[in-house]
C-alpha cells in the first residue's frame, strides 16, 4: 500500500500543505484582508469579491465554499474577516469550532477600531504560526489523497498529450485506491455520453447528463449557445476547431475508470475511485471549487501557457507541446511535449506525473506554488443583488 507524510487535522483529514490564512466573507473586505495577511509573515490571503447579499443558490455556494476553503486539510488555521453580525463567518466558525479546527474571526463595523482589529488579528495569526510548527507530517495511506483534474488555455495537443497521461495516471492512482475528481462540465458537452456510459449505475448516469443538460440550458436561458460560444478564440489558436473536438480531448483526464459519483461546486465527495464535480470552465473558479470539495492537489494541463494557480493546494501543471514547456518552463513542471518529440509515451508521462503527485504530497513545491501563483474566485450561477 503507497503511503505520504501529512499533516493530520483535529477532524482526522490529513493536508499535504499547512497554510495559515485570512479569508474575506465579502468583497467589501478584499483590501482589508491582503492587508491584514501582511502583519505576519507566512499568512496567505485568501481573497474573493462576492457581496454579502446574493440569490439562494449563490448564498449556498458562497457559504459551502468558504467552509471548504477555510477547513480543508492544507490549512492549519483560518482567520475569518467580516462585518458586524456576518451570519456567514458565524456559519464558518461555528462549523470549524465543531470539528476542533483552529479557526478565529473578526468583525469590522463593530464597536472596535479599525487599530484595535488590526492589532487583535496580528497577534491571532502570530500565534497561529507559532503553533503551526507543533503540525509534524506523519503517515498517511495514498487512499486518503483526492487530486483534481482540470485544464485551462487548451490547445489541438491537449487531447492528444497531457489529457491522456492525465487519465493514466488516473487509473494507476484510482487502482491504488485515491480519489480522483474530474471537473468542468462546459467541457462535457458534446462528449458526455461517454462518461456517462462509464457510470458505475444508472443513477449516476441519470444525475451526470442532468448537470450537463441543467448547464447548457441556464446558458440558453442567456440568449447564448455553449456550442457555438465553445471553444474559445484562445482554443481556437491553438488548433482546436469544435466543442465537441475540445470535449473528446478534455475527458480524457478521467481515464478509463468507472465513474463512481457525481458531486456539485464545492460539495466533498462521499465516494472514493472516479469522481465528476460540476464547475465551469474558467479554470480558476473550477480549481476554486475542486479545492473547497477536499482535493489537496490539482493537475492542471496546459496547451497556452495558463498560470492558474491556488492558495492553498498545491496545482500541478503538466505542458501538452514542446513549446509551450520551452517558453514557459518555470511555470510547468511536466513537459508531456515529449510524446510529440518521441522520447516518452502516453503511459511514460503518466508515471511521471504519478511520481510527482507522490513528491508534492510529501512537500516538494510545484512550479505555482515557487511563484505564488494564488488565483481564487467562486462560482456565482445568478446576478449580484
Amino acid at each position: 500500500m503507497k503511503k505520504f507524510y501529512g499533516y493530520r487535522r483535529s477532524d482526522g483529514s490529513i493536508g499535504v500543505r499547512n497554510h495559515v490564512i485570512v479569508l474575506n466573507t465579502v468583497g467589501e473586505l478584499s483590501g482589508l484582508t491582503r492587508k491584514i495577511a501582511k502583519l505576519v509573515s507566512g499568512v496567505t490571503p485568501v481573497i474573493h469579491y462576492s457581496g454579502a447579499t446574493n440569490f439562494p443558490e449563490d448564498q449556498q455556494q458562497i457559504l459551502r465554499t468558504l467552509v471548504g476553503t477555510a477547513g480543508h486539510p492544507n490549512v492549519s488555521a483560518a482567520l475569518i474577516v467580516g462585518m458586524k453580525d456576518d451570519p456567514v463567518a458565524q456559519e464558518i466558525v461555528t462549523t470549524l469550532q465543531a470539528k476542533n479546527r483552529r479557526v478565529h474571526a473578526v468583525y469590522f463595523n463593530s464597536e472596535k477600531s479599525i487599530a484595535a482589529i488590526f492589532e487583535e488579528c496580528k497577534q491571532w495569526l502570530s500565534a497561529s504560526m507559532d503553533s503551526r510548527q507543533y503540525d509534524v507530517r506523519e503517515e498517511a495511506l495514498l487512499t486518503e489523497l483526492m487530486v483534481g483534474l482540470e485544464c485551462g488555455g487548451s490547445d489541438a495537443w491537449s487531447g492528444i498529450t497531457a489529457n491522456p497521461s492525465i487519465g493514466a495516471f488516473s487509473d494507476m492512482f484510482v487502482e491504488d485506491g485515491g480519489t480522483s475528481v474530474l471537473a468542468e462540465t462546459t467541457e462535457a458537452i458534446g462528449a458526455e455520453h461517454i462518461i456517462a456510459s462509464n457510470a458505475i449505475n444508472q443513477a449516476v448516469r441519470e444525475q451526470f447528463l442532468a448537470i450537463v443538460r441543467n448547464y447548457e440550458q441556464r446558458i440558453k436561458e442567456t440568449g447564448e449557445d455553449i456550442r457555438s460560444a465553445n471553444p474559445t478564440p484562445g482554443n481556437m489558436a491553438g488548433g482546436l476547431t469544435t466543442l465537441e473536438e475540445k470535449s473528446l480531448g478534455c475527458i480524457k483526464k478521467g481515464g478509463s475508470t468507472s465513474l463512481k459519483e457525481v458531486v456539485c461546486y464545492s460539495q466533498a465527495p462521499t465516494e472514493k475511485g472516479f469522481v465528476f464535480m460540476d464547475t465551469p470552465g474558467y479554470d480558476v473558479e473550477s480549481v476554486c471549487g475542486l479545492a473547497a470539495g477536499g482535493a489537496q492537489i490539482v493537475l492542471f494541463s496546459t496547451g497556452k501557457g495558463s498560470p492558474t494557480g491556488s492558495p492553498i493546494v498545491p496545482v500541478i501543471k503538466i505542458g501538452t507541446n514542446p513549446k509551450v514547456y520551452e517558453i514557459m518552463s518555470e511555470h510547468i513542471d511536466v513537459n508531456a511535449g515529449k510524446i510529440i518529440e518521441g522520447v516518452s509515451t502516453i503511459e511514460d508521462i503518466g508515471k511521471e506525473i504519478y511520481s510527482l503527485v507522490e513528491a508534492v504530497a510529501n512537500g516538494h513545491q510545484t512550479a505555482a506554488e515557487n511563484h505564488n501563483n494564488q488565483e481564487f474566485a467562486i462560482w456565482r450561477l445568478a446576478e449580484s443583488i
